[in-house]
């Protein structure tokens, strides 16, 4: 069975939603992040760090996209963008799915992706285990 992360905008996150495009800009910033720490190092860190590309199907325009692994050890994981109703006020997260033949090096990858845009975004973040990790601001 399918996993599923969400990473939801909450009161006190940076943003109130992302779109598709925005999520993307995100881990392409990532990314790029991991490629200046591989020259920082001299090694091609980057394609360990970030082992995917980022694919779009015409099924899934405007909803979700998918990162497809670059080697066997991993495959791909699906992210996509919703909302739904909480008390009167519509609430955006971020949907990050593993498929049933996700590799636990996506999974570890999957979770990695998550922590980092919930601590970008300061949103709240639950895991695929069910926890829940708080990066925003709390009284």
């Amino acid at each position: 069975m399918a996993q599923s992360a969400y990473i939801k905008f909450v009161t006190g996150s940076l943003v109130p939603a992302l779109t598709l495009d925005e999520l993307k800009e995100k881990l392409l910033h990532y990314r790029e992040q991991l490629s200046l720490t591989a020259k920082q190092l001299g090694w091609e860190y980057d394609e360990a760090g970030f082992p995917y590309t980022i694919e779009t199907k015409p099924e899934g325009e405007g909803k979700w996209f998918y990162l497809k692994g670059i080697n066997p050890l991993y495959k791909y994981i699906v992210i996509g963008v919703g909302s739904e109703k909480n008390q009167e006020e519509d609430r955006h997260y971020v949907q990050v799915v593993l498929p049933d033949d996700a590799t636990h090096g996506d999974k570890s990858k999957g979770n990695e992706f998550c922590k980092y845009l919930g601590k970008l975004l300061k949103a709240e973040l639950h895991l695929f285990n069910g926890r829940i990790m708080y990066f925003n601001p709390r009284k």
